[in-house]
């Protein structure tokens, strides 16, 4: 896939998420559960590669705090599930590993990055793991939609092709 192409690409996931945050989200505490998010995750995990991702999840997450939709928390949680997919992808060719990678990411990891957040920033008594049950549903739900799509999408052998040529050429680069 060329450079245009990707960039096209996640500038549409971008648009995706943003759009579909308000629409699609689950308030739980003070965190919003937000699968939509965790969905495009893994699409861009899988088609664009772990640069592409954490860009995606970056973007989306500064767009929907400038609207309103999102909060603070998904800056760790969203970024550190797109790269974690990726990388875990990128190294095993397994949707499945991206499919881990988006829960571990986010639903653990993500979690326990937002802590620190809460605690200083937002002046809320949270507990360690007060985040992760509300993280784990969310990154739960999304990254197996994904992980659906994304399986009967490379059923399809011109799909299937695209994304092992997209793939080859990262490992060269």
């Amino acid at each position: 896939m060329k450079k245009t192409q990707k960039l096209t690409l996640t500038a549409m996931m971008i648009a995706i998420g943003t759009l579909t945050s308000h629409m699609f989200f689950i308030p739980i505490g003070f965190a919003k559960v937000f699968p939509m998010q965790h969905f495009i995750n893994v699409l861009s995990a899988v088609l664009l590669g772990p640069y592409y991702a954490v860009a995606q999840a970056l973007c989306v997450s500064i767009l929907r705090n400038l609207m309103g939709t999102g909060s603070v928390f998904a800056f760790p949680g969203s970024m550190i599930g797109a790269f974690l997919a990726a990388y875990l992808y990128l190294k095993t060719k397994k949707i499945y590993m991206a499919f881990a990678g988006e829960v571990i990411g986010t639903g653990l990891l993500g979690a326990l990055a937002s802590y620190p957040i809460a605690f200083l920033f937002m002046g809320k008594e949270a507990t360690l793991f007060g985040f992760i049950p509300s993280f784990m549903v969310s990154s739960l739900s999304g990254a197996f939609i994904g992980y659906v799509i994304l399986t009967v999408f490379l059923r399809n052998t011109a799909a299937k092709d695209k994304v092992i040529k997209k793939t080859s050429f990262i490992n060269r680069i």
